[in-house]
């Protein structure tokens, strides 16, 4: 056998591997880009996302959150929906979860090392919610005061506890509830079932009752607007699908949800 037909045949072993290789790579190219087509497809990666939510958003969300998965394919939302102040411990326990939306500021602004930067994606503001065809004749803020009137309010921890006290002490009204419950939804549920005269909610909450309870406008001056801030969680392992989700609430299709149900614009 000649030198050079040995030199040949070993030139054309390095160029068949040489080949072979590029082939190879070529093949991994293409199933990379069809991976991120696919994470592309519905503009986000999917994943199934945890979301803490304050109680009065419990309706709305689950309203949103169908809309969501709607829009993201293989993208699934689950809530769990308690007072602000619940849901805070629960992130400080480390509670596996995505993102975190509040009925207030404060509450957000003292979980900054656990959040991403939070962003206002709704407002709400009080009312007096009043057992149905309101039979004690509650007209107004200073009619809380009455001692024969049971009324009910949400703890002072809890964001519609503080705005609660905020308003009533602004008019020096003094009130005893009768109780005073872990969540705003809590206070409503007290009202519907006849157990208070009164009780100081949110007026998305309370127009999701109308046919349970009256509600009693609160003149501006005298009430308080909550916000809502959303935020990602640091400890999520989704955090690209909980950022998306969280930059979706204020999108002009969320807001429409917000708005429809009652609640203002951030």
């Amino acid at each position: 056998m000649s030198l050079t037909f040995t030199r040949r045949r070993a030139a054309a072993a390095v160029l068949t591997a040489a080949l072979l290789v590029s082939l190879a790579a070529c093949g991994n190219d293409t199933k990379d880009s069809n991976a991120k087509a696919t994470e592309s497809a519905s503009g986000t990666p999917k994943a199934n996302l945890t979301v803490l939510a304050a109680a009065s958003l419990t309706d709305v969300f689950k309203t949103a959150g169908a809309a969501y998965e709607k829009a993201h394919p293989g993208t699934k939302v689950t809530f769990s929906f308690a007072g602000s102040q619940e849901l805070a411990a629960q992130v400080k326990q480390g509670a596996p979860a995505d993102a975190l939306v509040t009925a207030d500021t404060k509450t957000m602004n003292g979980l900054k090392a656990d959040t991403g930067t939070p962003i206002v994606i709704a407002k709400n503001r009080l009312v007096i919610a009043t057992v149905e065809g309101n039979p004690k004749k509650v007209d107004e803020l200073k009619d809380l005061g009455d001692t024969q009137l049971k009324v009910v309010l949400a703890a002072p921890e809890v964001p519609a506890g503080r705005y609660s006290k905020k308003i009533l002490d602004a008019q020096k009204i003094t009130v005893k509830p009768v109780s005073q419950e872990p969540n705003v939804r809590a206070v409503l549920s007290k009202v519907e079932l006849g157990e208070a005269d009164a009780g100081l909610v949110y007026k998305t909450d309370a127009e999701k009752s109308a046919d349970k309870v009256d509600a009693v406008e609160i003149p501006d001056a005298q009430n308080a607007i909550a916000e809502y801030p959303a935020a990602t969680l640091k400890a999520s392992k989704n955090s690209e699908a909980a950022a998306a989700f969280v930059a979706w609430l204020s999108t002009p299709e969320a807001q429409k949800i917000l708005q429809d149900a009652g609640f203002q614009q951030p």
